[in-house]
C-alpha cells in the first residue's frame, strides 16, 4: 500500500509544482508561501479532527514534537527556496532539481537512520542525480 501512497505523493507533488508556479506569478514568493502553509495548516487540521485523532495531540512526547519541530523548519526552508526557484526559473528545470533530494535522503538515511543502500537504490540515486545534472546543462 505504500507504494500508492507515494505514487499519489508523486502525482500531487507534479500538480503542486506547476499550480505554485501560477501562484507565485505576480506575488512576492515568500508571501505565497506564507498563504501556502496556511491552506496546508486548515486542510490537514480539518483532516486529523475529521478523522477523530486530534485528541492524541498530548500524547506526544517532547523527542517527537522535537523531530516535527525540525521537520517543519526544513519543510518551510524548503518551500521558501522552491518557490523562488519557481518565480525565476521555469517548473521543467526547477522541479528535477528539487528531486535532487531524494539521492540526498537516501545518503541521510544510511548515515543517520542506518538504513541500507543496496545496489538498486545507489544506481535508482544515481540516475536521478545524472538526470537532474544534465537538465542543468
Amino acid at each position: 500500500m505504500w507504494k500508492v501512497y507515494a505514487l499519489l505523493a508523486a502525482l500531487f507533488a507534479a500538480l503542486t509544482a506547476i499550480f505554485s508556479k501560477m501562484g507565485v506569478k505576480d506575488v512576492d514568493s515568500n508571501l505565497a508561501t506564507a498563504v501556502r502553509v496556511t491552506f496546508i495548516l486548515a486542510l490537514t487540521w480539518g483532516i486529523v479532527i475529521f478523522t477523530g485523532v486530534a485528541g492524541r495531540v498530548k500524547e506526544l512526547s517532547g523527542h517527537t514534537l522535537l523531530f516535527l519541530f525540525l521537520s517543519a523548519v526544513a519543510t518551510g526552508l524548503s518551500w521558501l527556496f522552491y518557490f523562488k526557484a519557481l518565480q525565476l526559473g521555469e517548473v521543467s528545470r526547477v522541479a528535477p532539481i528539487d528531486k535532487l533530494s531524494v539521492p540526498l535522503a537516501m545518503i541521510l538515511a544510511a548515515l543517520l537512520l542506518h538504513e541500507p543502500l543496496g545496489l538498486k537504490a545507489v544506481a535508482g540515486g544515481l540516475l536521478i542525480t545524472l538526470g537532474s545534472l544534465l537538465l542543468l546543462l
